[in-house]
C-alpha cells in the first residue's frame, strides 16, 4: 500500500523486534508491555505494516479458535497513518488470511465506524473496570459450593466449561494463559461450575477469563484474586451491568473506557438459558 511519499508492505508479526511493537502500542496509549506482545504472538497470528527501512506503522492480529472462528485485535496504526487508510488495509489483510472464518472483535470508539463499514455488526458494550483495589472488599454473598486451586488434570474440565460459555473451544489459549496465571475453580456437588484466572498484564494484573453461571458465583471467583491484590492496580473487562459490575465498583474499580463487541459472519454472543457465561474477558484482543 502506498501512503503519500512512502510504501508499506505486510510482514509477519514474528519477524519484527518486539521493541518496535511496544513502541507502536505506547504511541497510541495502550498498556501492552514487551512481554505482553510476546505472549500474544504465541497465542495467535499477526501482520505488521512496515516501510522500506523496517519502520513499523501498524499491526493487526487474529486468534483462531476451532475451524471457523477467530477473534481479531491489536489493530493499531501509528498517528502518522491513521487518516490514510492504513487500518482498512490491515483489516483487508486479516480478511484474506481468515477467509471462511466468522470473526469477532472489541472495537474502540475511534475504530467503530471503520468496522461498521467493513461489515461488522454491534452486539454488546464492554466496560473496562480498573484501578487500585480497595484494601477491604465489600461483604460477599453466601458461597454456594467450594473454591479451590485446580489440578493439572482439571484443565480439561475448565476448557469444556469455557467452551460452553464462550461458544467455541479455546483450549490452546487457556493452556497458554495457565502457564503464568493463578487459577481458581468453583465446584458444586462435585461438578465444576465456574473458574477464573489472574495474570500480569500492562500496569498491573488482569482478572479474566471469569466464567460462571450467575453473578454470585462470578463475584466469589473474582474476589479470590482481588483480596490478594488489595492496594494494587487491577483490571476486569466485562459486559455485565448488574450485581457483578456493582461489586467491581465497590472494590474501587472504575470504568476507564468502553469498547463495542462486534461480529462479522455468525453472531458471536448467544447466551443460552442454564448455561455458563463469560463474566470477565481474557483480554481486549482475546475476548
Amino acid at each position: 500500500m502506498r501512503l503519500k511519499s512512502f510504501e508499506l508492505i505486510a510482514r509477519d508479526i514474528n519477524d519484527v523486534d518486539v521493541s518496535l511493537l511496544h513502541a507502536l502500542s505506547i504511541g497510541v496509549g495502550w498498556p501492552h508491555r514487551p512481554k505482553d506482545w510476546d505472549f500474544l504472538r504465541r497465542a495467535g497470528h499477526g501482520i505488521v505494516a512496515v516501510d522500506g527501512i523496517g519502520r513499523v506503522f501498524g499491526s493487526a492480529m487474529w486468534f483462531p479458535h476451532g475451524d471457523d472462528f477467530a477473534t481479531v485485535g491489536l489493530v493499531i496504526t501509528s498517528p502518522r497513518t491513521q487518516a490514510q487508510g492504513n487500518a482498512r488495509w490491515l483489516m483487508e489483510q486479516v480478511f484474506e488470511r481468515c477467509a471462511g472464518r466468522n470473526l469477532s472483535l472489541n472495537s474502540t470508539d475511534a475504530a467503530y465506524k471503520l468496522y461498521l463499514s467493513l461489515g461488522f455488526t454491534k452486539e454488546a458494550i464492554v466496560y473496562q473496570y480498573q484501578g487500585d483495589v480497595a484494601p477491604t472488599l465489600p461483604m460477599l454473598p453466601p458461597l454456594n459450593g467450594e473454591l479451590s486451586e485446580p489440578s493439572r488434570e482439571e484443565l480439561d474440565e475448565i476448557t469444556a466449561l469455557d467452551a460452553r460459555a464462550f461458544g467455541v473451544d479455546r483450549g490452546k489459549l487457556l493452556a497458554l494463559l495457565s502457564e503464568n496465571a493463578s487459577i481458581c475453580v468453583l465446584q458444586r456437588g462435585g461438578e465444576l461450575v465456574g473458574y477464573s484466572m489472574c495474570r500480569e498484564f500492562g500496569r498491573g494484573q488482569v482478572v479474566g477469563p471469569i466464567v460462571a453461571s450467575n453473578d454470585r458465583d462470578a463475584i466469589h471467583l473474582t474476589a479470590v484474586h482481588l483480596k490478594r491484590l488489595a492496594g494494587q492496580f487491577a483490571r476486569v473487562d466485562t459486559r455485565d451491568t448488574g450485581a457483578f459490575a456493582e461489586f467491581l465498583q465497590q472494590c474501587r474499580l472504575a470504568v476507564s473506557e468502553t469498547d463495542t463487541t462486534m461480529s462479522k459472519g455468525r453472531r458471536f454472543l448467544n447466551r443460552k438459558d442454564n448455561e455458563p457465561l463469560v463474566y470477565g474477558l481474557a483480554g481486549h484482543a482475546l475476548s
